[in-house]
Parts: C-alpha cells; sequence; structure tokens
C-alpha cells in the first residue's frame, strides 16, 4: 500500500466518523455517539476506551456516557479482555436490525397514539375523521415498512 493510498484512506475515515456523528445528531442522538458508532462500522475492530478518546480527541466523560447510550440501543457491545482493566468495544452483532427496532417502536408508539385520537373524534365529524385516518394509515405503512425493512437485514 503506498503513501497515498493510506493518506486518502485516512481522509476518507476521517470524513465518514464526521458524517456519521453529523447523522446522529440530526437524529436527536450526541454527535460524540454518532461518531464512535462510525469509528467501530470503519474500523471493524475491538477499540480501547482510551483509543476512543484519543482517536476522537473527546474527553473520557463524554465517551463513556455515548458509549452507554450506544450500549443501551444495542448498536455496541462492552467487552473485556484478560489483563485489562479498562473497558473495550466493538460493534453489536446486529445494529442495524436493533436501530431499525428503535423505530419500529417508536412508530408504533405514534399510531397507538393517534389510533386513541381516532377512537375519539366524533362520527358526525367525518372530514376529521378522514384526515386523522390519513394520518394512521400513515404509520401503519412505515411500521409496515419498517418491519419488512428488519426482515430483510435478517436474511442478508
Amino acid at each position: 500500500m503506498t503513501d497515498t493510498t493510506t493518506d486518502s484512506l485516512d481522509e476518507v475515515r476521517s470524513d465518514f466518523i464526521e458524517k456519521v456523528g453529523l447523522i446522529a445528531q440530526n437524529e436527536g442522538l450526541p454527535r460524540i455517539a454518532g461518531r464512535i458508532f462510525a469509528l467501530l462500522v470503519f474500523d471493524g475492530e475491538v477499540v480501547s476506551f482510551s483509543e476512543i478518546t484519543e482517536t476522537l480527541q473527546v474527553s473520557r466523560g463524554s465517551v463513556s456516557s455515548a458509549t452507554r447510550l450506544l450500549e443501551d440501543r444495542g448498536l455496541i457491545k462492552r467487552v473485556g479482555k484478560p489483563g485489562q482493566r479498562q473497558d473495550f468495544f466493538r460493534l453489536a452483532d446486529n445494529p442495524y436490525q436493533n436501530m431499525l427496532g428503535a423505530v419500529a417502536t417508536g412508530l408504533e408508539r405514534a399510531k397507538d397514539e393517534i389510533g386513541e385520537t381516532l377512537q375519539r373524534v366524533p362520527e358526525d365529524r367525518p372530514e376529521i375523521r378522514q384526515r386523522v385516518q390519513s394520518y394512521a394509515r400513515f404509520y401503519d405503512e412505515m411500521c409496515r415498512a419498517v418491519g419488512q425493512s428488519i426482515e430483510n437485514l435478517k436474511t442478508t
């Protein structure tokens, strides 16, 4: 591998990490959580807590809270190494299915809330019922599509 290839791969890696950080931030997550996830996706290796702080140039506190969040969402896994006192992290076994599972849960919750409202709209207000039913159908379709995507990821 030439230096030019290495330099460009380092640049691609850095750019990917920053992009995923921004994606995470746009989805309401801390940017650092997205950056840690991207690091694990790109490198595909077990990474120590201290390697994360050094590589991403962030505080231990930020890494600690972000890794807990990513673990809770089933996106990364904490692992130990014999003789090592620090934590190590790797990508979870099914992170993308787990992501979609969280999306599905949110969609189901929204669908249920809209359904409850629909039950309370009087029958003599068909114009309101129609609009709320259309909104409920939107969530039905989203739930169906995400469910199908989860199934598709199981086969790949």
